[in-house]
């Protein structure tokens, strides 16, 4: 019998239940558990996540050097540029811009309390044709 039955990640944030809505629409899940300071959340995918009450939390700053990287989150998607858009409509903003007439690998955002996180493109598994 395993120990550890499953893992969480927990983000501290002023405002839980708007974080959790944010990843909630984001990874098409639906809310887990919730108490007065504690929101959890499960993704279509299976990854559990939490938004713990602290009122006193600061946004991280990155990509300044001052209180830059608490955390750092990276999700795994078919298309950059739908999965922008959608992190752009739920008030999330991006981090690092890109040149759109290059193809790039991976993209940097912040979700509406500040915690940094990358989407990168899911490597293309078929097999090459010819």
């Amino acid at each position: 019998m395993a120990l550890i039955v499953a893992g969480v990640v927990v983000l501290d944030c002023s405002e839980p239940e708007k974080l959790a809505a944010f990843y909630k629409e984001f990874l098409d899940g639906e809310e887990t558990d919730a108490t007065a300071n504690r929101v959890e959340i499960r993704g279509a995918g299976g990854m559990r996540m939490a938004f713990r009450r602290d009122v006193n939390a600061t946004p991280p700053s990155w990509p300044r050097p001052e209180n830059s990287l608490q955390t750092h989150l990276d999700f795994r998607v078919e298309d950059l540029d739908t999965a922008e858009r959608k992190v752009v409509g739920l008030g999330g903003r991006p981090l690092e811009t890109k040149d759109p007439g290059s193809p790039y690998e991976e993209r940097g955002y912040a979700d509406p309390s500040g915690h940094s996180f990358t989407l990168r493109l899911e490597p293309d598994t078929a097999p090459k044709q010819g």
